[in-house]
């Protein structure tokens, strides 16, 4: 069984503190119902920079990465499946999916 990150890019403010609640709480229940295979619940970023060998952005890039999850499964599939049901694609936002590799 391998380490799979999450990483959370874009999505939208919730408008209300109720929306942001509601979302939330769909949230702790999809994170509830991934059991075991959950190694970081979620870690919310703030804003990010970009570094390259021209220098440092401070936009953070066309898509920012704004927290991610780590999960325990037993292939890409499987973390795929878990990453398909995260309320936060109903945000507008994204989810990349990524083994982490053992060194």
């Amino acid at each position: 069984m391998s380490d799979y990150i999450i990483a959370y890019h874009g999505g939208k403010k919730p408008e209300s503190p109720e929306e942001g609640a509601k979302h939330m709480a769909k949230w702790k229940a999809w994170v509830g119902g991934l059991g075991d295979a959950v190694v970081n619940p979620g870690t919310p970023l703030g804003k990010s920079r970009i570094v390259s060998s021209g220098g440092v952005s401070d936009d953070g890039g066309s898509n920012p990465m704004s927290g991610f999850s780590v999960v325990k499964a037993d292939s890409m599939d499987a973390a795929l499946e878990m990453a398909k049901a995260c309320p936060f694609l109903e945000t507008g936002g994204t989810l990349e999916v990524a083994e982490m590799m053992k060194m």
